[in-house]
Parts: C-alpha cells; structure tokens; sequence
C-alpha cells in the first residue's frame, strides 16, 4: 500500500490522512483494500476531505481503482488524470511508477 513495505495504513479519515502524511514517506499507493468503502460513497464528502488534505500538503498520492468502480468513480479517475498531488491508477505498478517518476 504505501511505498514502504514496512509501513500500512488504512484510509477512511482526515486525521488518518494527516497520519500518512506524517509518516516519513515521501509519497503513498492506496489499494482498495487499503480505502474504507466509504471513500468512494461521494454523498458523505469523506474523499473530498482527505483529497482536500495531501493537497493542501503537496502530498502525493496515488489510488488503484476497485475492480468496479463505477461512473462517478471513473469520472473523478479522470478529473485527476493530471493532478500533481492525486491521481487514481487501473494497477499498483502504474501507481507506482507514477509515484517514483514524478519530478
């Protein structure tokens, strides 16, 4: 999940966010086992506030989409395509590559 094999995470608030972000890492893959399903249920604002969060911190991020995500799901996918802090991936090594080429 992260880019440390020794660290985990599991991401379902802002103050587990700002945990990330505290951890010493320079950046962070989520799986969609790694993202409380909560996450993708826009209605509750919870991605917007997380998203909001590594922004706000220049905190690079990158989500592996769930095995159906959906079409607001794809939809924000795409709004991110290019976003420098937080984009959203079809696999964990696309994630990753992105996450370790990024300038």
């Amino acid at each position: 999940m992260t880019t440390d094999n020794n660290l985990t995470f599991t991401l379902h608030t802002e103050n587990e966010a700002l945990d990330v972000m505290s951890s010493g890492l320079d950046g962070c893959v989520f799986t969609p086992a790694d993202v409380h399903p909560d996450f993708y249920d826009f209605s509750n604002g919870i991605a917007g506030g997380i998203m909001q969060k590594f922004v706000n911190y220049n905190f690079p991020v990158a989500f592996v989409l769930p095995d159906d995500p959906g079409p607001r799901v794809v939809e924000l996918a795409r709004d991110h395509r290019n976003h420098p802090c937080v984009r959203f991936f079809d696999t964990h090594q696309a994630a990753l590559e992105w996450l370790n080429n990024r300038d």
